[in-house]
C-alpha cells in the first residue's frame, strides 16, 4: 500500500514537472519569436537605409512598410506570452528609433534633396529628435494594465506616413509643391509624437470595433488588394494611416466612456 502511495506521488510529480517544463519551454519559444520578429524590423530598417542610399526609393518605403508590419505582429506575440523583459522592451524601442526614426528621415532626406535639401535636413532632424524623445518617454512611463491607448504619435504610424507619401510621389517630384507639402507632413508628425494627445493602441483598435473586426480586416484587405492591382498601394497605405490620426480622438472618447 505504501509502495502504491510511493508510485502515485512520484507520477503526480513527474507529470507535473513535465507540464511545467513545457509550458515554459512554449512561453520561451513564444519569446524568442517576439525578439525574432523585432530582429526582421531591424533588418527592414537597415536595407531600407541602403536602397535609400542607392536611390531605390520605391524599395525603401516598401521595407518600411514591411517593418511596420514586423512591428506590430512582434507586439501582439509579446502580449500573447505576457514576458515581456526590460531588455526586450529596450530592444524594441532602438529597432524603432532606427526603422522609423532614422530610415525614414534618411529616406525622405534624399527624396526631396534636390528642391530643399538644408530645409529638409533641419525637418528632419527635428523629427528623429521627438521619435527619440517620444520611445524614451515611453520607456520611462510605467504603463498601467488595460490602458488602450498611447500618449503621443506611435512612432510606427508616423515612419509608415512618411515611407507611404514617397510611395505617392516617387515619380512627381517634379512638382513644386510636394517637398513644401512633405517638410509639413515631417513637422506635423513630429510634433504629434511629443504631444499629450491620445491615440489608440491594437488592444484599444480592437476593443473600439468589437464584432466589426473582422469585417473591418477583410475591408481593409480588399482595399489593399485592389490597390496593389491599380499600382495605388501608397495611396491606400498613406489614406488607412490618415484615417487612424483624424479619428483617433473620437475612438479614445469612446473607449472612456466604455
Amino acid at each position: 500500500m505504501v509502495f502504491v502511495i510511493y508510485l502515485l506521488e512520484f507520477n503526480f510529480r513527474t507529470y507535473c514537472f513535465l507540464f511545467l517544463q513545457g509550458f515554459l519551454q512554449e512561453r520561451a519559444q513564444v519569446t524568442y519569436l517576439a525578439n525574432l520578429l523585432t530582429i526582421l524590423s531591424l533588418f527592414c530598417g537597415f536595407a531600407s537605409v541602403i536602397l535609400s542610399l542607392e536611390g531605390h526609393f520605391t524599395f525603401s518605403a516598401l521595407v518600411i512598410i514591411l517593418s511596420v508590419i514586423f512591428d506590430g505582429l512582434d507586439g501582439q506575440v509579446a502580449r500573447k506570452s505576457k514576458s515581456s523583459s526590460d531588455f526586450d522592451k529596450e530592444l524594441d524601442s532602438l529597432v524603432d528609433v532606427v526603422s522609423f526614426g532614422i530610415a525614414p528621415a534618411l529616406l525622405g532626406y534624399i527624396f526631396i534633396y534636390d528642391n530643399f535639401h538644408f530645409s529638409a535636413a533641419v525637418a528632419l532632424f527635428i523629427y528623429l529628435l521627438c521619435a527619440v524623445i517620444r520611445l524614451a518617454k515611453y520607456n520611462t512611463t510605467p504603463q498601467e494594465a488595460g490602458h488602450n491607448y498611447f500618449t503621443g504619435l506611435p512612432i510606427t504610424v508616423s515612419g509608415g506616413m512618411l515611407a507611404s507619401f514617397v510611395l505617392i510621389y516617387r515619380k512627381a517630384m517634379f512638382l513644386k509643391f510636394i517637398p513644401v507639402l512633405f517638410i509639413s507632413l515631417v513637422l506635423l508628425l513630429a510634433s504629434l509624437m511629443v504631444s499629450a494627445a491620445r491615440f489608440p493602441n491594437l488592444d484599444g483598435l480592437r476593443q473600439f470595433l468589437g464584432k466589426r473586426l473582422k469585417v473591418t480586416m477583410l475591408s481593409l484587405f480588399l482595399i489593399l488588394s485592389l490597390a496593389l492591382y491599380l499600382d495605388k498601394a501608397g495611396l491606400a497605405l498613406f489614406l488607412i494611416f490618415l484615417t487612424y490620426l483624424i479619428f483617433s480622438p473620437f475612438v479614445v472618447k469612446r473607449l472612456d466612456s466604455i
